[in-house]
């Protein structure tokens, strides 16, 4: 059997990317943890300023996207449920992207057509378990689990920042570790919130965890 392919993300070629439904399509307070989402692009947003990661897409009015300067690459209105626009799409080429690490809501809608989208131009596709929810959370891992058989990647927002830093003799190390320590509470809660612990017992019967 042919092994996985191991897909990385690139820094200098990976951009923060929020698929959201247009705001009078979802009411943001049916979202299920939607202030854990927002603390989670918060956490994105300071790091992305220490590590000169890029950002693009749709985001909630409470991110300080223009704190980004020309990291912000743009935010588009769209009528799609997928944010691969026209638009979108000719800015991530002229950018010479090629990771994309997609939040954002619905996950089950926005998030997974945007996702579907994006692999099939052949984007390396990563998804923040962290930053991503729906109406009905129930939706999530479904979401989820149809993305990974997609062949996208399922990683957490702390993961993907330290792999985008790579080494700790950047000597950006110091401030992005700062970031990560004055996030530490809000990313316990937001896990929490969106990925409470399963239980690792595994099912004797039916072989599956639980």
């Amino acid at each position: 059997m042919a092994s996985a392919r191991v897909v990385k993300l690139i820094p200098g070629r990976t951009a923060f990317s929020s698929a959201m439904c247009r705001p009078n399509f979802v009411v943001r307070p049916a979202i299920y943890g939607f202030d854990a989402l927002v603390d989670t692009g918060n956490k994105l947003l300071k790091a992305a300023k220490v590590q000169s990661f890029s950002c693009l897409g749709k985001t909630d009015d409470r991110f300080d996207l223009a704190s980004l300067g020309p990291l912000h690459l743009g935010t588009f209105e769209k009528t799609l449920f997928s944010m691969a626009t026209p638009e979108v799409l000719s800015l991530i080429e002229k950018h010479n992207l090629k990771s994309l690490v997609l939040l954002g809501i619905e996950s089950h809608v926005c998030v997974l057509q945007s996702t579907l989208d994006l692999l099939e131009r052949g984007y390396d596709v990563h998804i923040l378990a962290d930053g991503v929810s729906s109406c009905n959370k129930e939706e999530v891992p479904w979401a989820l689990e149809r993305m990974r058989q997609a062949g996208a990647q399922i990683s957490t927002s702390e993961s993907t920042l330290f792999q985008l830093q790579v080494e700790s003799s950047s000597p950006k190390f110091k401030e992005f570790a700062k970031v990560i320590k004055e996030e530490k509470d809000a990313t316990t809660r937001t896990l929490e919130t969106l990925l409470p612990i399963r239980n690792l017992a595994k099912c004797k019967k039916c072989k599956r965890w639980t």
